[in-house]
């Protein structure tokens, strides 16, 4: 996605002293800058990288096994492992590297102490194979299956299967499906080049097969195969039964191809068949998990290709307990005609007994006509138009496909569909969120930026799924209060510059590896950073200066700025001013406007200094969520965002155009009649006067639901009543006397919304919304949602 080379001054420093680079990424400043490293130099570095790896591949000569096919690659190498690991000492293709990055990765780990190696080899367009084999050099190749995965990127299904088999070229056992005529026909052209006869291990039904399936049978969750086989220099068959945890058609071939290594191998077969009875699924694809509403959800959200589809529908066909409902993306590059594909697509559905289907995509809505026959049809544009409507969808006691292309990301509805671990959650409502960030805006002056505070993650909504939205809204700054949420951030994807409030010494590294930015408060701190900078060379480091105005909390003091400005005149490269600021003690209280007043007019003195001292333009802020509309004339170059973002304000005016963002509900476990001068929870603390019914809710002080709240101090919403809080609140539940209220088991409550403002839960508890935000535990999901 971007230049290796703009990451040279990171690796540098951290220790890397050797690049390979192209001669067009080359700087000639890197020799002077990088004066004890060495650069090769060389036309392209991709190829390089496969001739290092082919160089270090031909130094073993154990048993290579390179594994090509349109599906099955990743599962057949693990299982593989599965079988083996107990034979051989093996190096394998980590997850699904089989690129031409990922292979020569996989290659070069390669030691002298393994005694197999199995490596995936993937390829979407012709002259790719070639390379990879250069790099793999196997001696066995292993073909799984022909599919129509990059079809698009071919001429014909024949010039695939030739460009697949260059994988076979120089190998000297060959492995694949016999029944596949592609694959055996290539196979013949190859072999009519070679001058040897390689050995063919083949499955399938034929007696032209080496190993032959003589007999399958299926029970609901085994598959019992009878095979048949010659052995190495043998002169009679060879016949078992093997049995395997699956009764997938995917599953079953994967199986088949796996058996065929071994036969070639010469393993113990009796461990080998006990090792087949013992496969345990790759977690990739086509896992059956429990869903919301008594339903299963078969998730195969990573991948939407003709083949593979068939394969979960068959999968799907499998499961008869509940009724089958198909969520199924635009099949992309699928290289044959739109309308024939989907017309074929809904007839296998209905073969398939889909009652419901679900089609999500442009293309499916062009060719919705196709699924008129199926009972119950819905079709969306795209993914976030169906996660918006989905509330209105009912799904109970259903077996679910959920089958979408990695750009649809139907992750987000395999995470909405699947069962609840903890019945406790936040909803996050992002629109909400975008709505409040609009409502600030409009009351900033005509050019003053916005800084947003997601820190301690997000006021407990979430840093990284509220950063995106923010850096996607045009937000100017993020600012979190330490190192390792910023890199969190990074890691996320996060692009904007980052603010860090409070930086520690040890974390310099940190700061320059994933370009955050520290606050300096102190002499020493700057001092300390300049250190780091001086002996790692590096200059324009960017900082922000932080001024205490009478928080007493962080920030230099007026006293110190004569050293402050001594230290940047001798050092006039180390770092970059980006911001100076400070913090306003008590914007939001009209008592105190006095001391705002005084607070603002000490910044301008004290941060005009310092700016003559840099000497170029920086920007100056000292407004939080309160003061952006209660004083608009400390709004200055930017202004800094807080809580009033996630929907809380102390002006009423403001709080009334606010939208709430987060809500937090759980749900009754169990209700209890309890008879009057009984007494409820630990301690005895309370006492029903009267005959009652007590509901048990999921949520408990270790939640952030805070024990404070005991005793009727607390209250929440069910039904349309409010509960109140009997007996003290637990670690993981608290008791609601709901003897007035219509309440059930398993009833939806509401902690704190809409009709229970955040605002009025603190109150209740004697804190600020803050603290209840924050609090929030992180075993309680987060659902972020937009309208």
């Amino acid at each position: 996605h971007r230049s290796g080379a703009s990451f040279i001054p990171s690796l540098y420093q951290r220790g890397v002293r050797v690049f390979l680079v192209d001669e067009v990424s080359m700087q000639p400043t890197w020799a002077v800058q990088y004066s004890d490293a060495s650069f090769l130099i060389v036309p392209d570095t991709l190829h390089a990288l496969q001739q290092l790896a082919a160089r270090h591949r031909a130094q073993f000569q154990y048993p290579v096994i390179g594994i090509t096919g349109s599906n099955g690659k990743t599962v057949v190498k693990e299982w593989l492992f599965q079988l083996l690991e107990s034979h051989y000492s093996i190096i394998r293709s980590p997850k699904s590297y089989n690129s031409q990055i990922g292979v020569p990765l996989s290659v070069w780990p390669m030691q002298s102490f393994h005694t197999l190696a199995l490596f995936e080899a993937g390829i979407s367009k012709p002259g790719e194979m070639k390379a990879l084999e250069e790099v793999i050099q196997p001696t066995i190749a292993v073909f799984t299956s022909l599919g129509a995965a990059h079809d698009e990127g071919f001429a014909s299904r024949e010039q695939k299967v030739d460009e697949k088999l260059n994988l076979f070229r120089r190998a000297s056992v060959w492995i694949y499906p016999q029944d596949d005529s592609l694959i055996a026909a290539g196979l013949n052209r190859l072999a009519a080049q070679r001058t040897d006869v390689p050995t063919r291990i083949s499955w399938g039904t034929s007696s032209e097969a080496r190993v032959q399936i003589l007999d399958k049978q299926s029970s609901e969750t085994t598959t019992r195969l009878t095979l048949r086989w010659m052995p190495n220099n043998a002169l009679s068959y060879e016949q078992r039964e093997i049995t395997i945890p699956f009764v997938d058609a995917a599953s079953i071939d994967n199986v088949l191809t796996s058996w065929c290594v071994l036969v070639h191998l010469q393993v113990d077969l009796d461990l080998a068949t006990q090792a087949c009875s013992k496969l345990q699924p790759v977690a990739m694809r086509l896992e059956r998990k429990p869903g919301m509403q008594q339903c299963a959800i078969i998730n195969d959200s990573y991948s939407a290709d003709i083949d593979s589809l068939w394969i979960a529908l068959d999968f799907l066909a499998q499961q008869e307990r509940y009724r089958r409902t198909v969520i199924l993306s635009d099949i992309l590059e699928a290289g044959m005609d739109e309308t024939r594909m989907y017309a074929a697509i809904a007839a296998s559905c209905l073969q398939h007994q889909v009652s419901r289907f679900i089609g999500i995509g442009p293309a499916m809505m062009r060719n919705r006509a196709a699924f008129a026959a199926i009972p119950d049809t819905l079709f969306f544009d795209d993914t976030a138009q169906f996660e918006a409507q989905r509330h209105r969808i009912h799904f109970h006691q259903e077996t679910i496909l959920l089958k979408g292309a990695r750009k649809f990301g139907f992750e987000q509805i395999s995470r909405s569909l699947e069962a609840r671990t903890h019945q406790t959650q936040l909803e996050i409502n992002l629109s909400a969120l975008y709505h409040n960030l609009r409502v600030y805006r409009s009351k900033l002056k005509p050019g003053v930026r916005m800084m947003v505070m997601v820190k301690a993650a997000g006021y407990g909504a979430g840093s990284d799924e509220i950063a995106a939205g923010l850096q996607y809204h045009g937000v100017d700054y993020l600012a979190v209060a330490y190192a390792d949420e910023g890199v969190a951030l990074r890691k996320a994807g996060i692009t904007l510059p980052i603010m860090v409030l409070n930086p520690e010494q040890e974390n310099w590294e940190t700061f320059s590896e994933h370009a955050l930015e520290p606050v300096i408060y102190s002499l020493a701190l700057l001092e300390s950073l300049g250190d780091y900078l001086t002996r790692n060379a590096l200059m324009h480091f960017p900082v922000h200066m932080e001024l205490d105005t009478g928080m007493n909390r962080l920030g230099l003091v007026g006293k110190e700025l004569d050293s402050l400005s001594a230290w940047l005149t001798r050092n006039p490269f180390l770092v970059q001013v980006q911001s100076i600021f400070s913090h306003l003690v008590a914007s939001e209280d009209q008592q105190h406007d006095a001391f705002t007043e005084l607070q603002g007019q000490q910044f301008q003195v004290l941060s005009q200094q310092l700016i003559d001292t840099i000497g170029y333009p920086v920007l100056r802020h000292v407004s939080n969520t309160a003061a952006i509309h209660r004083r608009p004339e400390l709004q200055m170059d930017m202004v800094r965002l807080g809580i009033g973002i996630y929907g809380v304000d102390s002006d009423p005016s403001i709080q009334q155009q606010l939208q709430p963002v987060t809500r937090l509900t759980t749900h009754v476990a169990q209700i209890h009649d309890v008879q009057a001068g009984e007494t409820v929870g630990y301690g005895r603390s309370a006492q029903v006067d009267r005959p009652s019914r007590i509901a048990t809710v999921r949520i408990g002080y270790a939640d952030g639901y805070p024990r404070r709240l005991s005793n009727g101090k607390g209250r929440m919403w069910i039904n349309g009543h409010f509960a109140p809080v009997i007996g003290r609140v637990c670690m993981d539940m608290t008791m609601l006397d709901v003897t007035d209220i219509p309440a059930k088991e398993g009833d939806l409550v509401l902690v704190f919304g809409p009709q229970l403002p955040v605002q009025e839960l603190a109150k209740a508890a004697d804190t600020i919304p803050y603290e209840i935000l924050t609090g929030i535990s992180a075993r309680v999901k987060r659902v972020y949602f937009e309208e």
